[in-house]
């Protein structure tokens, strides 16, 4: 799903909101939460999952295809850890529908 999609979606459940607004409350929803990460924080959405930063301290790698040794800064990364609520509704939908890779019955709880 893009976010096109998603707008839709909302859109067509919440048929009394304009497409519009629909697209300003997600643009809203996913700039707060792009600017707590920006700002170092974390996101908690009870349910779905929690999204924070991961340090990725600078390295020696190379480059595959020329093996030339490059050196990386350091960085930070946005993490996202689905909750238990979320991997239970996913795991329970790989008896019905059809997802790549879903290996049988894993109770990863």
């Amino acid at each position: 799903m893009v976010k096109s999609e998603l707008i839709n979606l909302i859109a067509e459940k919440l048929n009394t909101l304009p497409i519009k607004d629909v697209e300003v409350g997600v643009n809203q929803v996913l700039d707060c939460m792009s600017n707590e990460l920006c700002r170092g924080g974390r996101i908690e959405i009870r349910g779905f999952g929690s999204f924070c930063l991961h340090y990725r301290p600078a390295r020696n790698a190379h480059n595959p295809k020329t093996g030339e040794k490059v050196a990386t800064i350091p960085k930070y990364t946005p993490h996202f850890k689905p909750g238990k609520e979320l991997r239970q509704r996913v795991n329970a939908s790989c008896d019905s529908v059809a997802i790549k890779d879903c290996p049988p019955d894993s109770d990863d709880d």
